[in-house]
């Protein structure tokens, strides 16, 4: 489902990021932390196809980003990857229903009613259809944005700091929700945090790998030997020390 060997990504300033090589293992989700500076975002966007792969491999759902023309990774973004970012970007002039709509108008495809009315139903947000973004609490918000991410059907389901402004309730209650819904839609989750509560969470579970980014000065005209693996409970830890400083 994902996995990456040789990846690396230099910006313009000439900061270079390098990552040991990975790959998730099946039936497994990935939670990915790492503080800034330690290239979390930049591999996020990699994932996510709004980075261009420079060098290296980067597979996700059995499609190679490498090779892709801007195009192809347009259509493959849209078809495979469901995106709950950080900042939710739930248009203020749309109602619920209609902020659900997007993704299928932004491909140039008939909206689904159907769907939006089933996921609005699975996530209790169906009474908020006619609502708009700035009606909701942040936990309702959050919800919307998960059924917009999912309208699709993706393979991939990416999780930005889920946690971010939630109390503790509503933190463990949007991370089952990301749960029952990676199971009932069957399909994987990434989700990148440095929340205490989240990572407490899901390193008590059996179902996902923890990649740990952080960065340490690369000796000059050298890169540094990438990568460890260690076990740390049910969970499967791999501390990937990434060089450069980017964010």
């Amino acid at each position: 489902m994902l996995s990456w060997s040789g990846l690396r990504h230099q910006y313009p300033d000439g900061a270079e990021i390098v990552y040991a090589d990975f790959a998730l293992r099946e039936r497994h989700h990935l939670l990915l932390r790492g503080a800034s500076g330690s290239g979390k975002s930049t591999l996020l966007a990699l994932l996510s196809g709004l980075l261009r792969v420079q060098q290296g491999g980067l597979e996700v759902a059995g499609t190679a980003l490498a090779g892709l023309s801007p195009r192809a990774l347009d259509a493959w973004r849209g078809a495979t990857l469901g995106v709950v970012p950080q900042r939710l970007h739930l248009s203020e002039a749309l109602t619920v229903a209609e902020n659900l709509a997007l993704p299928a108008l932004a491909a140039g495809q008939a909206s689904n009613a159907g769907r939006a009315e089933a996921l609005m139903a699975a996530l209790d947000i169906a009474d908020l259809a006619k609502r708009r973004p700035h009606q909701l609490s942040v936990g309702q918000a959050q919800r919307v944005a998960l059924a917009r991410a999912l309208m699709r059907q993706p393979r991939l389901l990416l999780a930005d700091e889920p946690s971010a402004s939630l109390d503790d309730e509503h933190t463990l209650h949007m991370l089952a929700l990301l749960l029952d819904a990676a199971e009932r839609e069957r399909c994987t989750l990434v989700i990148a945090s440095h929340d205490a509560r989240v990572i407490e969470a899901l390193t008590a579970r059996d179902d996902f790998t923890e990649v740990v980014l952080r960065s340490r000065p690369r000796p000059a005209g050298a890169l540094s030997q990438l990568g460890a693996l260690s076990g740390t409970g049910p969970m499967t830890r791999v501390t990937d020390w990434t060089d450069g400083s980017a964010s």
